[in-house]
């Protein structure tokens, strides 16, 4: 059935069946993040929540370690799988697993370890500090947890177990949102107390999903027991799973320099970024669950040399993603005062964010196109054109973008530093596709 799904179910068909769990997932995590950021601005302490803002690099770092056996593991599963090697592909899962999990353990410790220069780096100063402390401590115990968690979501889509995937991610999500209360105002453990749900929601979506890699896949493991794997396969899983890492682990960079040029514009400032960055999450996540939806349709049929299909799948992806993504960014730019205001009242806090939001969704169509194309080179195992624009678009560009702009415009040009590396990453991830293109899908 699986193979069915793959290899002959129409694109729009196989797309959607694939993609649209992997959106739900998303769209459940995004209430997760926009609840938790509500509760904590319901305190209507501006230090607290700048705090948790200053943080969220930490909480994106455990995606990105996470990505390095969620995705990498997968993209080769997928391929695998295409090629009709059961077997290895079994050992890649049950290896993806467990290295994950060690993963997570070392960097628990590192995290507790050095704790004060991380927070330093991150920005805390006196004001909030005390916050940031308490909410990073609980993430860091947490690691294992929370770094596990992308290994089995991912393994069970390129077994076409998307429902599942969905219903892993879901259940621990809705239950980190009724835990948020509890903690933050119930238990009056503030930002620790948003941290201990965090953990807590996560480790029982872990539990189910493992649940259903036990009872659902036939194909797949996380038993300890063969697990095996030689080293052209463990280069290739880190070949595309450094690359997603680096992904996210950008996107901690790009928030944390931002952070740090709005410090001299104080906290309000800060604060209003990390909600403003919170709502405009609303649009990536859902284009994140479409784009990585697909990513086993096209690994699969790379993996079995059908290029007309991998090619179909994307122009369908390009075209449908986009239109949505220019839809439900005009939608939030609308609202956007509306919906900060939802947050806190400060008057600084909606003017700034509401600015700040609508710079963002300016160019989501660009990042949507930088997104597709990222996942078309991880399924291909295309590792160099992947890490071009992982270190791109929240990094070297963003980077020099943010360095220029905020030096001849001040504080609009940090503002505007993420547009305008959206753009031209965006075009960057064009030439690298029509590339790919002449070399192989021709």
């Amino acid at each position: 059935m699986e193979n069915e799904l793959f290899e002959k179910a129409p694109i729009h068909k196989a797309y959607f069946k694939m993609a649209l769990p992997v959106v739900f997932s998303m769209v459940v995590s995004l209430i997760y993040n926009m609840a938790d950021t509500f509760f904590i601005a319901r305190t209507q302490n501006t230090a607290l929540v700048a705090g948790v803002s200053l943080c969220s690099p930490i909480f994106i770092l455990m995606i990105a370690l996470g990505d390095i056996f969620g995705l990498g593991g997968s993209s080769v599963i997928s391929r695998m799988f295409g090629e009709k090697r059961n077997e290895e592909g079994r050992r890649v899962s049950g290896f993806c697993f467990w290295a994950a999990i060690l993963g997570g353990i070392l960097v628990a410790c590192l995290m507790l370890l050095f704790k004060t220069p991380i927070l330093n780096l991150l920005g805390a100063d006196g004001q909030t500090a005390v916050y940031a402390y308490q909410y990073y401590f609980y993430l860091a115990l947490g690691a294992p947890v929370l770094i596990v968690n992308y290994t089995p979501s991912n393994m069970l889509r390129t077994e076409g177990l998307a429902m599942e995937s969905m219903f892993g991610t879901m259940f621990g999500t809705v239950v980190n949102i009724i835990l948020d209360p509890i903690f933050i105002f119930g238990l009056n453990m503030g930002a620790g107390g948003a941290a201990i749900a965090t953990v807590l929601g996560t480790l029982c979506s872990d539990i189910l999903l493992i649940f259903f890699v036990l009872k659902k896949s036939r194909r797949l493991t996380v038993s300890f027991r063969g697990i095996k794997i030689n080293g052209s396969v463990f280069s290739s899983i880190l070949a595309i799973g450094i690359p997603a890492s680096i992904t996210n682990l950008m996107q901690s960079f790009g928030i944390m320099i931002t952070n740090r040029h709005l410090e001299s514009y104080g906290t309000e400032h800060i604060a209003a970024m990390g909600i403003a960055m919170k709502v405009n999450m609303i649009v990536v996540l859902v284009m994140v669950g479409f784009s990585f939806g697909a990513q086993p349709i096209i690994g699969y049929n790379y993996g079995a040399k059908n290029m007309k299909r991998m090619r179909n799948t994307i122009r369908f992806a390009l075209i449908f993603e986009i239109s949505l993504a220019l839809v439900m960014s005009l939608v939030l730019a609308i609202l956007s005062p509306n919906i900060l205001r939802a947050f806190m009242e400060d008057k600084t806090i909606v003017s700034s964010g509401s600015m700040m939001l609508r710079c963002m969704l300016s160019t989501t169509a660009f990042a949507t196109v930088i997104l597709i194309f990222t996942v078309v080179f991880q399924a291909a195992g295309k590792a160099l054109s992947a890490l071009t624009l992982s270190i791109s678009r929240q990094g070297i560009i963003l980077a020099i973008s943010m360095f220029m702009l905020s030096r001849l415009f001040g504080y609009y040009g940090v503002i505007w530093a993420q547009p305008l590396s959206d753009l031209v990453t965006a075009v960057i991830a064009l030439g690298l596709y029509l590339r790919l293109r002449r070399r192989e899908l021709v």
